[in-house]
């Protein structure tokens, strides 16, 4: 069986992507940072359906906490399945803050710099070493990089950036196999920056040719097909999952 690490994945997008993923038949791993009762519902809910899980805390906000990640990491797969490596590492783990950029202060841009961008960029450097040959990275980002939405300006900066980092991680790891995309949602349906109002969510659906702002299932099923080989030849890509919004 192959394994997969997902950050953040006791809520919204993470969580639906973990119990995906578990679908298709990969071992998962999620972390969470300060709701151990949602992460374990989620573990719960796969052993139910028949998948293995498991979840760790991660907050991808301390850097200088990695390597001890890493090491807790590599002992709970080896505990629990008898498990080496992994296939896949999903950097999803985020939040939203909407402030218009005279407003922002300095604590707050540099807490979104590392949580979507300087997180990323070192846990992906720290458990590179127990990424398998041929494995799959899957960043996620943000329509905002495409969109400029008032009030998003450092997360959709940091955002943009880790799309930058994607191409740059699918060019450096490609000796090794490893394959490196971007998933890109528009409005979704999720606990993020509070979350969406009915009458938002009617605005959003209205500048959407699909008709609807996103679910939670919507981006998991995309991400799990990256990590799959059904998509083996897609690399260095940033792939929209948004119903056609603001087209």
């Amino acid at each position: 069986m192959e394994h997969v690490l997902i950050t953040g994945g006791s809520r919204g997008i993470g969580a639906n992507t973990a119990i995906e993923c578990a679908r298709r038949g990969f071992g998962v791993i999620l972390t969470w940072n300060i709701k151990p009762e949602a992460a374990s519902q989620v573990v719960e809910r796969i052993q139910a359906d028949g998948g293995r899980a498991l979840a760790l805390q991660l907050n991808v906000e301390e850097i200088s906490s990695f390597s001890q990640f890493r090491s807790d990491l590599e002992n709970a797969m080896e505990s629990h399945w008898e498990a080496r490596g992994l296939h896949g590492l999903v950097n999803n783990a985020g939040y939203g803050l909407y402030n218009p950029i005279e407003t922002v202060t300095e604590t707050q841009f540099d807490s979104l710099m590392n949580v979507h961008l300087k997180g990323p960029f070192f846990l992906t450097q720290t458990l590179l070493p127990l990424l398998q040959q041929s494995a799959a990275i899957v960043n996620l980002t943000s329509a905002t990089t495409r969109v400029a939405t008032a009030g998003v300006a450092p997360y959709a900066t940091f955002k943009g950036g880790l799309e930058v980092l994607t191409r740059y991680m699918a060019k450096e790891f490609a000796g090794r196999g490893i394959r490196v995309n971007a998933v890109s949602p528009g409005p979704v349906r999720t606990e993020l920056g509070g979350g969406l109002s009915d009458e938002f969510a009617a605005l959003l659906a209205g500048q959407t040719a699909l008709g609807r702002v996103g679910e939670p299932d919507d981006v998991a099923r995309v991400i799990a097909g990256l990590l799959s080989a059904d998509s083996g030849w897609i690399n260095a890509q940033t792939i929209e999952v948004a119903g056609g919004y603001n087209i």
